[in-house]
């Protein structure tokens, strides 16, 4: 048959007809596969935009000292309760993680049998990266918060007073800044931790080094690869509002009652002369704090805004009055003398009159743990949490508030 010109003319011309209808064919069902590609990838882009995202719930704050962070401790806490989470709790009797020695996982209460099962951990240590690995998952979010070195020196001053030989044998905060050297001997550096560079130390690093520029470079490079985020105290509102974007949280779980801080007669005002002076004798958490601060505001841009970090500071300062005209009698906190269940008497320290709270009588069950959660001081929260997660070991040194009981009720 194809020795017949004609046929095998018409046979070419309809193979050829075939291998067009088929490239068409092809063109468009590849034009058709992109193009639902294309779609599907915007639908679960937009889908992926509208998901909330999800609360990171393995999250180690490092505590540092005079920063507010027996505020940030709290909220630790009550998020961890929230979730049912486990908590790296000091060993045995201890009240902190070993500080001021330098963190060893065996500081954790149960370590040996727990293992890096541990969600969230907060209580003062003294940084070690590869000691706290081994208690937290690898997935960890690691946060830490600062607070400018001239109000942070006062602050340790008046609150270490009979602690710190340096503090102890100086009239005043002025005195001692006037000239650091003559109170701060290097043989008692153990016991002067407080008194210079509290920051630098508690991140892990020699408090008395050399202001070394490179050296410093070389910390400040080493802390940004070791944690996610540092946050600034002296503006905690803000700080509160990008941890719980950073960390996907709810407003109520960073909402707080300020804890830990002392009444105003207690603080000592700082001539011109004394604050430069803490710029120059503390001048490695002078550098630290300005190098964070800057970072801080960079990623408060980039994340939230200005303009909705303003809202959000309102909606929470918002939410803080509306928690305080429901729990507390006072509407405010008040001097230790003044703090009607012993129980929730904060630990007073040095010169300072560590404020408390009043809880308002009539609350509901339901209400009154709520409050209790926000009030409750350190040491007492440490120890209840202790208690719950580990039943069956002696308690901590320091009491449980009585209307606490009610806490162990389902």
């Amino acid at each position: 048959s194809c020795k017949n010109p004609l046929k095998l003319f018409f046979l070419s011309r309809h193979i050829k007809y075939l291998i067009i209808f088929s490239l068409c064919l092809g063109l468009v069902f590849l034009s058709g596969f992109f193009h639902m590609k294309n779609k599907n990838y915007v639908i679960s882009k937009s889908n992926e935009e509208l998901l909330p995202c999800q609360a990171k719930t393995n999250v180690m704050f490092l505590k540092t000292h005079k920063t507010a962070s027996s505020t940030v401790l709290n909220i630790m806490f009550r998020f961890a309760e929230r979730y049912n989470l486990t908590v790296a709790l000091p060993a045995d009797q201890r009240v902190h993680l070993g500080y001021p020695e330098t963190f060893l996982a065996h500081f954790v209460e149960e370590f040996q049998a727990i293992g890096q099962n541990y969600n969230i951990m907060c209580n003062h240590l003294r940084f070690n990266r590869w000691e706290v690995q081994k208690v937290m998952a690898a997935n960890t979010f690691y946060f830490s918060i600062l607070r400018n070195p001239v109000s942070l020196l006062e602050s340790s001053y008046i609150y270490y007073k009979e602690d710190v030989p340096a503090f102890k044998i100086s009239k005043d905060v002025n005195e001692y800044l006037a000239s650091p050297m003559k109170y701060y001997h290097p043989a008692d550096y153990k016991q002067n931790i407080y008194a210079r560079n509290i920051m630098w130390f508690d991140f892990g690093y020699d408090n008395n080094a050399e202001d070394n520029t490179k050296y410093i470079q070389v910390v400040l490079k080493e802390i940004e690869e070791n944690f996610h985020l540092i946050l600034i105290a002296d503006y905690f509102d803000e700080s509160m509002i990008l941890l719980k974007h950073t960390l996907c949280w709810d407003l109520d779980d960073v909402v707080y009652f300020k804890l830990n801080s002392r009444s105003q007669d207690t603080v000592q005002t700082l001539t011109p002369e004394s604050k430069e002076s803490i710029k120059a004798w503390c001048s490695l958490d002078w550098k630290l704090y300005l190098h964070f601060n800057q970072s801080f505001w960079r990623k408060i841009e980039e994340t939230i805004g200005l303009k909705e970090l303003e809202k959000e500071v309102n909606r929470l300062r918002t939410r803080q009055k509306e928690l305080m005209e429901t729990c507390l009698s006072d509407k405010e906190p008040v001097g230790k003398d003044h703090i009607h269940n012993k129980g929730l008497l904060p630990f007073q320290s040095g010169a300072a009159n560590i404020l408390g709270y009043n809880l308002k009588q009539d609350l509901d069950n339901w209400t009154l743990r709520t409050c209790q959660k926000m009030v409750i001081p350190e040491l007492q929260y440490t120890s209840y949490l202790y208690a719950v997660q580990h039943p069956h070991k002696k308690r901590k040194p320091f009491g449980l508030p009585l209307v606490w009981t009610r806490f162990q009720e389902k």
